[in-house]
């Protein structure tokens, strides 16, 4: 049975999502930066996390429907907060990807009595020049519309090789989809990391925290998640995980990831 994709609609925005599972507990996912939105892959996403639907109702959003041409990551987690509260969810847990790891670091610094755990994967505080060094190379090739160049350059940088290979075939597939419009929206949403930095104010997160990044996190680097562990360790509700060979979208190639997921999420405080 497909996952149907509902939409919150407040005074200024729109935003889609979509939620499965039957749990009386709410779990959000954000997912990270894509060329086309992961609202295309409900089925999915549903299948993959189907371990975690009997213990939560499950939320997946994207961003606002109507992108202004500026679009920071501090706006995109307002907009996410006010979906939130159309929705009523608030003490969730949380769990960002990447670029929606961003977004949820300040969900948790700015409007606290929504999240009430954590999970960061392959994120950053801080994305510093160098960091950003590949997601302008993604910003370049849409800019000049090549999508199996966009396509191919997403895949190499966030598998493994070997997955890489598998899926190669599949990413060229789907770069003959993309249109105009999607390209248009990717640098929007890609710009809106630049210059990211919220490292200083990590101290005031309250709810628990577990970061799981890669060593070989081809996109953000690993130092990213480091950088993390490093202003949280001295918490006693702060955890860490580093993952080895399975590239920056180890939320999608580790096969132990979501059950790493349950286990913080339901462990005792």
């Amino acid at each position: 049975m497909s996952i149907p994709i509902e939409t919150v609609t407040t005074d200024a925005f729109s935003m889609e999502y979509f939620r499965f599972g039957a749990g009386a507990r709410p779990l959000v996912i954000l997912p990270g930066l894509s060329v086309q939105s992961v609202m295309g892959a409900a089925d999915a996403v549903a299948k993959a996390y189907r371990s975690l639907a009997d213990t939560f109702t499950i939320y997946v959003f994207d961003r606002r429907r109507e992108l202004p041409p500026v679009y920071p990551v501090r706006d995109m987690a307002r907009d996410t907060a006010e979906a939130f509260r159309a929705l009523r969810l608030e003490n969730v847990c949380l769990f960002g990807a990447s670029q929606g790891g961003m977004i949820a670091l300040v969900l948790a610094l700015e409007h606290p009595e929504l999240v009430g755990r954590m999970v960061l994967g392959s994120s950053s505080a801080h994305v510093k020049e160098e960091q950003f060094r590949v997601i302008e190379g993604w910003i370049d090739l849409a800019r000049r519309g090549d999508r199996e160049g966009l396509y191919l350059s997403f895949g190499r940088e966030i598998y493994p090789p070997a997955v890489f290979a598998q899926y190669r075939e599949a990413l060229l597939a789907a770069a003959a989809t993309v249109t105009d419009g999607e390209l248009a929206r990717f640098i929007i949403l890609a710009e809106g990391i630049r210059g990211f930095n919220v490292a200083d104010r990590l101290s005031g997160i309250r709810c628990p925290v577990l970061a799981v990044g890669v060593f070989e996190d081809a996109v953000l680097d690993a130092d990213a998640t480091m950088e993390i562990a490093e202003r949280l360790d001295p918490r006693p509700d702060f955890r860490l995980y580093m993952y080895t060979g399975f590239g920056h979208a180890a939320f999608d190639t580790a096969p132990d990831y979501r059950e790493r997921l349950l286990r913080f999420f339901t462990s005792q405080p």
